[in-house]
């Protein structure tokens, strides 16, 4: 069994310690926050086994994997600081701010040889597990042309989780620019194809809300948009088209992230509660096949510690394109959310840690999911001047 140390005991990563508890490759389960009532109440809400004083102090101990929850912008340093301090990462996204970030981690995991995942949920939206498994079976011919969209609006929930977790400057932060944090619109497109982006153009959309978010004098990435819209070049002479909307009038409660794939005998399209499959021949609605059944009931005592308007993001279930018969029993009744994919990203980064072995999303891949969107911000900030994305390549074997 491994030990996990979880940093950060916000909103997030309640949805992850009862998972990383109940996973039978994993023993004890740390927390450390800088709110330490905040650790102290998550322990105490999941069982776990205990508490560090701070992020310092979980590095020095014993602790074989370090499960980073903290602000979007601080990864890739603490990503790095783990790996030298010897222990395996799992990351939630965006992999790093910077790209010099995220070449440092590849640097690190090299080095180190330690196990790298981010928690790009977006690889296992049942979306992309299909797309994935049409192009494995040549149905789309050739694909040319995709889009991605994460289109989750500021009034539906991101308001409240900024003040959560900024305190009470939280508008310095909830300006958080838009292609920053690409990885569930690029990730969940690159997710089903054998192809990254080699080049980008983004336009940068200002935000004319006037409430001090998105504000550049407020701002601490001197950042104004709001809603970003990128044209990428594929290595393999396709297109990909990205948005990254956070003023839109869109249910993004039902579906936050959405997907299209066009290729040269099979197309795939997304809307907020509708997914076809498209041929020459005819449209299949697909809806059925990608809808999660809850895992839980809202009331199940397990959940007691969540509020009852959060509860249906834990227990998202599976849809019937997953393949949950490769997860442990004891997630057979267990909590989940985003789309399934919870479960999978636990279960891939305990599997990959314990067997010495790539998890899916390893460093490679997240550069990949990561750095697209980082360019796609330069160039919005260029208007909108064609950019070359630099690619770290494959994962070795």
């Amino acid at each position: 069994m491994i030990s996990i140390g979880i940093v950060g005991a916000g909103q997030f990563a309640r949805h992850f310690a009862p998972l990383f508890a109940l996973h039978p490759g994993v023993g004890d389960v740390y927390v450390t926050d800088v709110i330490p009532e905040r650790a102290t109440a998550l322990v105490d809400e999941c069982d776990l086994t205990g508490t560090f004083d701070d992020v310092d102090a979980m590095l020095a101990s014993d602790v074989d994997a370090i499960a980073i929850f903290t602000q979007r912008w601080t990864h890739g340093p603490q990503a790095v600081a783990a790996l030298e301090a010897g222990k395996h990462v799992y990351s939630t996204v965006p992999m790093a701010f910077t790209v010099d970030e995220v070449a440092a981690i590849l640097d690190a995991v090299r080095r180190t040889g330690l196990v790298y995942m981010m928690g790009e949920t977006s690889h296992y939206n049942p979306a992309t597990v299909f797309a994935r498994d049409k192009r494995e079976q040549g149905a789309f011919g050739r694909v040319f042309y995709v889009e991605g969209d994460y289109v989750h609006d500021m009034d539906l929930g991101f308001y409240a989780a900024y003040q959560y977790s900024g305190g009470p400057e939280w508008k310095r932060t909830a300006s958080f620019p838009p292609m920053k944090y690409p990885t569930h619109s690029v990730g969940g497109v690159l997710g089903a194809l054998d192809a990254h982006a080699v080049s980008v153009s983004c336009v940068g959309i200002a935000d004319d809300r006037d409430d001090g978010v998105f504000d550049r004098e407020v701002s601490d990435f001197g950042n104004d948009f709001s809603n970003a819209s990128a044209l990428f070049e594929m290595s393999d002479g396709g297109a990909m088209r990205v948005n990254e909307f956070r003023r839109v009038g869109y249910p993004s409660h039902i579906r936050e992230s959405r997907f299209r794939f066009f290729g040269t005998e099979g197309s795939f399209e997304q809307l907020a509660e509708v997914s076809v499959w498209q041929d020459k021949s005819g449209v299949d609605d697909v809806s059925a096949d990608l809808e999660c059944v809850p895992s839980m009931d809202a009331d199940d005592p397990a959940l007691r510690h969540i509020a009852p308007d959060l509860r249906p993001a834990f227990i998202s279930g599976h849809a019937p394109v997953h393949d949950t018969g490769r997860l442990p029993d004891s997630y057979a009744v267990a909590p989940n959310g985003h789309d399934g994919s919870h479960q999978f990203l636990v279960d891939d980064f305990v599997t990959a840690v314990a067997t010495g072995t790539l998890p899916p999303v390893n460093a490679w891949v997240a550069a990949r999911y990561t750095v697209p969107g980082l360019v796609a911000h330069e160039s919005a900030l260029r208007g909108g001047e064609r950019l070359p994305i630099p690619d770290f390549g494959d994962a070795p074997l």
